[in-house]
């Protein structure tokens, strides 16, 4: 009987919880449809401690890191979609292998899926206490989130919210000097005059074409992050 009644508070204390997000407008569950595919998959893969991890979502997820950086121990654990909360759901696997590095690029889905500045601040923290405590040795870079371009038309949902981006990236300044970590400021580097994405640099508005990620290259060589 007691277990029964537990079970039903635990069930009913969950629905609150979902219909409480559903009020806010935003939702923490939610995961792209990939999501358990990839997981399962970055799992299997073998890990090391020389491994260079570039976590993130769909940005990260675009290319080939090992051709990219012609680094063999670079690992793309990018997934099309996700958000920060999906990131913390699957960071203790890239903890596991207390890699070298871990270069992190996440939170305009979160944006885009009007979840709270400060909720994904507060991830962000969460993100990197977990590695700093599962994986001391591991060296931690934060990079800011990239501008959009809106005359592309195509990403709706993660135009018109230009100020929450710059409120992220303060944040994420902010974040890197109290928690000692580095700080790789791309936000500046893709700007057009306009103050939107480099329309050179991507092919939607939101996604980077190749000339993206050759530039994003050069940054991280010539900043001595590799």
């Amino acid at each position: 009987m007691y277990k029964l009644k537990s079970l039903l508070i635990a069930y009913l204390l969950f629905m609150g919880f979902l219909e409480s997000q559903a009020q806010q407008g935003w939702d923490s569950t939610y995961r792209p449809a990939i999501y358990p595919l990839l997981v399962d998959q970055f799992k299997s893969f073998p890990k090391a401690k020389s491994d260079i991890i570039f976590l993130g979502n769909s940005i990260t997820a675009g290319t080939d890191w090992n051709e990219l950086l012609q680094i063999p121990q670079a690992r793309n654990r990018g997934i099309s979609g996700d958000i920060t909360f999906g990131v913390l759901e699957r960071l203790d696997d890239v903890i596991a292998g207390r890699p070298k590095k871990i270069f992190v690029l996440i939170g305009i889905n979160d944006i885009s899926r009007n979840i709270p500045d400060d909720v994904i601040l507060n991830n962000y923290e969460k993100i990197i206490d977990r590695i700093q405590k599962g994986s001391p040795k591991t060296h931690i870079y934060f990079q800011t989130l990239l501008p959009v371009n809106s005359t592309f038309e195509k990403f709706k949902n993660h135009y018109g919210k230009d100020e929450h981006i710059l409120y992220i990236n303060e944040g994420i300044r902010k974040l890197t000097t109290e928690k000692g970590i580095q700080l790789i400021d791309l936000y500046p580097h893709f700007l057009d005059g306009d103050n939107r994405l480099k329309a050179s640099l991507t092919h939607d508005g939101l996604h980077l074409r190749m000339e993206g990620y050759q530039l994003w290259a050069k940054i991280l060589k010539d900043g001595g992050y590799l």
